[in-house]
C-alpha cells in the first residue's frame, strides 16, 4: 500500500492551494484519511481528516478556511486550502488508516505519504 501526495507549492497570503492524496495497492477499505502538518522542531499536528462515513474533523486554526473531501471510487482525499496565511507554511503529510492484506491476514494499519511543502508568503 502506498499513499502518494500531490499539490502544494508557494502562494501569497489570501491565496488557495489544493492537496490530493491517493491510496494505491492492496487496499481493502479505508477507515480514515487526512492531512497533518509539521514545522521544523515541532510535533506533527492534525489539519483535517475524514472518516469512511464522511465525518470530518478540523484543527481550530483551519476551520472555515480548509475543506477536506474524498472520492471513494479512486481512494483519494483532497484538501482545499483557502484564505491561506503565512502561519500555514509547513510540510503537509497525508495519513491513512487502511485495511489491507498482509500474509493472507486482513490488517488495519496506519500509512503515511511523503511530505509536500506549502509555503505562504505575506
Amino acid at each position: 500500500v502506498q499513499l502518494q501526495a500531490f499539490g502544494g507549492g508557494s502562494v501569497q497570503a489570501g491565496g488557495s492551494l489544493r492537496l490530493s492524496c491517493a491510496a494505491s495497492g492492496k487496499v481493502f477499505s479505508i477507515n480514515e484519511m487526512g492531512w497533518y502538518r509539521q514545522a521544523p522542531g515541532k510535533q506533527r499536528e492534525l489539519v483535517a481528516s475524514v472518516t469512511d462515513r464522511g465525518r470530518t474533523n478540523y484543527a481550530d486554526s483551519v476551520k472555515g478556511r480548509f475543506i477536506i473531501s474524498k472520492d471513494n471510487a479512486v481512494n483519494t482525499v483532497y484538501l482545499q486550502m483557502n484564505s491561506l496565511k503565512p502561519e500555514d507554511t509547513d510540510v503537509y503529510y497525508c495519513h491513512g488508516n487502511l485495511e489491507t492484506y498482509i500474509g493472507g491476514d486482513r490488517r488495519q494499519i496506519d500509512y503515511w505519504g511523503q511530505g509536500t511543502q506549502v509555503t505562504v508568503s505575506s
